[in-house]
């Protein structure tokens, strides 16, 4: 990526934040590189990138979010590409107001009212919002906040009724159906529309009794987190995480703490995917307080699987094993998805051992990964999003067991499955895969296998 011309003086702001971080101009460099190529953005910035910025020069594309990202990564809060003078950079003012988990539930229905409006259509930067790893630390302080004071939320949110519940139901079977079965890139805008022209305005309505308002409320936190899962899975991350900071405020309207759990297990999924493992422990951890007192064992089961998922990218082998031993223990008590929430039903041991596959790979353990992700592969035959993601889990098992050719035939069949899937997800699983390649790059079945997925997977960096 280029700059603009530089102006004619230095960039104070960005000079005293850089001098506050603490960071030196190659260190800020190397960050600002991996975090854009975490969100397929390759860029080759080095020291004396960071020198022409302080002089005045503003760096072209999404170039800015990455380095406002990086610094805010080394101080610890948030930090915008206006905060560090790169004042041509403008945002919709929803993209910062998303960010926020506010006490007044009236601007959070506006907030996402607008946030997908301008989201469907597409309308000035809405498209390359940046995903800023603090801005998650304040919703987690206000939810366990909440959590606290809340001494009338049910022990499990009963999702019925008629009337609008009963509709709304009905639409969040659909969407999950369509999101299962074609990936969330192919159904995002359907839900969108719906949450924010339909559900939101209906929330604002004077008629609603306190049960019928405080369901809607849970059912606008579902589509909201669906919302987000399905940015995350078309690598909107920045949306991804705008749509379920919102979702957990809607869920602390509605009471349900099942619920919030597992909005908060799709924040940490998020972060720790993006390279932030540690704050994927930290939600993962809130998740786990939230759900251990309302009878929701997959829940918890799914939560523990998202800790041992960030302390396997930590390399804390001894913490994701321990976690990883808790949710096979919920998994066990469980009495089955027709005695928990709703929201959990689709959890199962299918689902904790694609999971645990992961975590094994990121360990280095190859054997038990080979074992996990083939029993994934088997189990999800009709459900070709996450047989892709276990392929290339399997794959990589493979490879870390030397068997090449093994390895990248199974990414073959992963690349085949993702014909006419929209999952951003299946498609980084697969360039996890292909990164590891690199020391066999002089194999004929390797480079065979980059010509044929090159269109789906975008020239390797």
């Amino acid at each position: 990526m280029g700059s603009s011309k530089a102006s004619s003086e230095n960039n104070a702001a960005f000079a005293a934040v850089l001098t506050e971080a603490g960071s030196s101009h190659a260190a800020l460099a190397r960050k600002v590189n991996e975090l854009g190529a975490l969100q397929g953005v390759v860029s080759r910035y080095d020291k004396a990138s960071v020198t022409r910025w302080l002089q005045g020069m503003t760096p072209r594309g999404r170039a800015p979010e990455f380095i406002a990202a990086a610094l805010a990564g080394f101080l610890g809060r948030s930090i915008s590409p206006v905060d560090i003078g790169f004042t041509d950079q403008h945002q919709r003012p929803v993209v910062a107001r998303a960010l926020t988990y506010r006490e007044d539930v009236g601007e959070t229905l506006h907030t996402l009212a607008e946030l997908g409006s301008t989201d469907i259509s597409r309308r000035s930067l809405l498209g390359a919002v940046p995903y800023v790893a603090t801005a998650l630390l304040d919703p987690q302080r206000h939810w366990l906040l909440w959590l606290l004071e809340d001494e009338q939320a049910s022990r499990l949110a009963v999702v019925a009724g008629g009337g609008p519940v009963e509709q709304v139901q009905a639409m969040i079977e659909m969407f999950d159906e369509m999101d299962n079965r074609f990936g969330g890139g192919g159904v995002r805008a359907s839900i969108v529309h719906y949450l924010s022209t339909e559900l939101a305005p209906m929330l604002q309505q004077r008629n609603l009794s306190s049960g019928q308002r405080r369901l809607l409320y849970t059912s606008a936190a579902k589509l909201g987190a669906m919302a987000g899962w399905c940015s995350y899975d078309a690598a909107d991350y920045g949306l991804a995480e705008r749509y379920m900071i919102q979702a957990l405020r809607l869920c602390a309207e509605g009471g349900d703490r099942v619920l919030g759990g597992q909005i908060l297990a799709g924040m940490s999924h998020l972060a720790t995917s993006l390279g932030n493992p540690a704050e994927g422990v930290s939600l993962a951890r809130a998740g786990i307080a939230t759900a251990k007192s309302v009878g929701s064992p997959l829940g918890l089961m799914r939560l523990y699987a998202m800790a041992a998922r960030g302390y396997s990218a930590l390399g804390d082998s001894q913490r994701a094993t321990a976690s990883l031993l808790e949710a096979h223990k919920n998994l066990e008590v469980s009495r089955g998805p027709a005695e928990e929430s709703p929201w959990v039903r689709f959890l199962d041991h299918h689902y904790l051992e694609a999971e645990a596959a992961l975590v094994h790979r990121d360990l280095g353990e190859a054997a038990e990964a080979e074992h996990l992700a083939r029993a994934s592969v088997k189990a999800n035959g009709d459900r070709r999003r996450r047989q892709a993601i276990s392929r290339s889990v399997l794959a990589t098992a493979f490879l870390q067991q030397n068997r090449l050719d093994e390895a990248v035939d199974t990414a073959s069949n992963a690349v085949d499955l993702l014909a006419g899937v929209h999952s951003e997800r299946s498609v980084q699983a697969l360039r996890d895969f292909r990164a590891r390649l690199t020391p066999h790059q002089g194999e004929s079945i390797v480079r065979d296998f980059e010509r044929k997925a090159r269109p789906i997977l975008g020239t390797a960096a």
